[in-house]
């Protein structure tokens, strides 16, 4: 299973990972609830992970339940990990290990693996996040998932940029829905929208927990993006995925890499059920329902 490799040193993932500042990953987790490291791959090697994207992408629109709609023309699909050439550098990166490390601890475990597909077309999404908040970031202030992304493309203003609204990782919505925040408190998200045109090579990782949205794609292009993700030993998000790897795959990892990898081990993969199915995104959000900022609405 070999690859275009990206340009890191052949030492063992968690000594190469020491090279990067511990406090400044915990500082931009904790604060803003999202983190960049640009360039972390060649254009070469994106290319081969978006052709592997495409491909899978195909194939998902034929199968029931393949594509899970995420608004229109926005969609997101589940992958078996083995189907990307590219999939153990993704997981072995310094920079990936060395965030997973920080934020999640040393038994961090890595559960999902699948890309969203925002094509020409997608509207804005409602201000978002992925999941309830758990006890351990509502009570107890702490980070147990992160999701890792990587853009296929290079993201221009016209294609839909994804927008976070920095530090409402520590939103409670109370009183709300626990993953939607009432449209009286968008202006607040509104004001803090940070849009990130990320290139290809760079990797994010954030707290799904942060709010944030996909904006209207108004160019001809979509704009995929692969997406990891890595718990805590406490969190449950593995309970809403089904990462399988076969026997041969999972054998030919070396240990330091299956040890963090909560997966099923199959003879032969089947077809992924989409259980992460977010009714709220459905719809997306008109141009005529505005969602102010002047976002491309």
């Amino acid at each position: 299973m070999e690859s275009a490799h990206h340009q890191q040193d052949q030492q063992a993932p968690a000594h190469a990972a020491a090279q990067y500042d511990v406090a400044a990953i915990m500082g931009g987790l904790y604060g803003d609830g999202f983190i960049a490291c640009k360039g972390a791959f060649s254009r070469e090697w994106v290319q081969q992970l978006g052709e592997d994207i495409g491909t899978l992408f195909r194939h998902a629109l034929t199968q029931p339940g393949g594509a899970l709609g995420r608004g229109p023309n926005r969609y997101y699909v589940e992958i078996h990990p083995e189907r990307l050439r590219g999939f153990v550098d993704i997981i072995t990166h310094p920079w990936v290990v060395a965030v997973c490390r920080a934020i999640l601890g040393p038994d961090y475990r890595i559960v999902e693996a699948g890309f969203d597909v925002p094509g020409p077309g997608a509207l804005h999404q409602p201000w978002h996040r992925d999941f309830p908040s758990p006890d351990a970031t509502l009570q107890g202030r702490r980070l147990n998932s992160l999701a890792f992304n990587i853009t296929t493309v290079d993201v221009t203003e016209d294609m839909g940029p994804f927008e976070i609204a920095p530090g409402t990782q520590w939103d409670t919505l109370e009183g709300g829905d626990p993953m939607f925040p009432a449209r009286e408190l968008w202006p607040r998200y509104e004001a803090l929208a940070q849009r990130k045109l990320a290139k290809m090579g760079d990797i994010s990782a954030r707290s799904a927990l942060t709010i944030h949205r996909g904006t209207a794609n108004q160019s001809d292009k979509s704009r995929p993006v692969f997406v990891l993700g890595v718990d805590a030993p406490d969190a449950r998000n593995a309970d809403k995925h089904d990462l399988q790897l076969t026997r041969g795959y999972y054998d030919s990892l070396p240990e330091e890499v299956r040890r963090h990898i909560t997966c099923r081990v199959v003879d032969t993969l089947d077809p992924i059920v989409q259980e992460h199915t977010i009714d709220g995104l459905l719809q997306g959000v008109t141009p005529g329902g505005r969602m102010g900022g002047g976002m491309g609405g």
